[in-house]
């Protein structure tokens, strides 16, 4: 028995249309899937990931437009991050967010790899890494 990578990660938002706006839209995520979430059918549950909606590819969304914000800390995620193949590419990132109104931060080097900073309609911290 061994992990071998991660499938996905949930998370929750209070509008799934502006959700969708960000993450198809803007960071050019397909969505794979849209349905209700199987736990409570009352709510939307949209899948995005690359085309095929390849596990290790996927972020899904439980759309909850009235719960109160979360709190950082323990038990909470404080971001989740994005790959692209090269450190090159991120400056084109961080200038193509920025034209579309998303602020970031600059090219940070983190040693093994750079990145940066950004965050979605709900606040969710979402980095953009590289993979060299």
């Amino acid at each position: 028995m061994r992990i071998t990578g991660l499938h996905h990660i949930t998370v929750i938002c209070r509008d799934l249309d502006r959700t969708a706006a960000f993450y198809r839209d803007v960071l050019g995520l397909a969505l794979v899937q849209e349905g209700v979430n199987d736990d409570d059918p009352d709510r939307r549950h949209f899948w995005f990931g690359d085309a095929d909606g390849t596990p290790g590819t996927l972020i899904s969304f439980l759309e909850y437009d009235s719960m109160p914000e979360g709190v950082t800390g323990a038990g909470s995620t404080h971001h989740f991050a994005f790959a692209v193949d090269s450190a090159a590419e991120l400056e084109a990132w961080r200038d193509y967010l920025r034209s579309r109104g998303v602020p970031s931060t600059e090219v940070l080097d983190r040693g093994r790899f750079s990145s940066l900073y950004c965050r979605d309609p709900d606040g969710h911290i979402v980095e953009i890494a590289s993979r060299d």
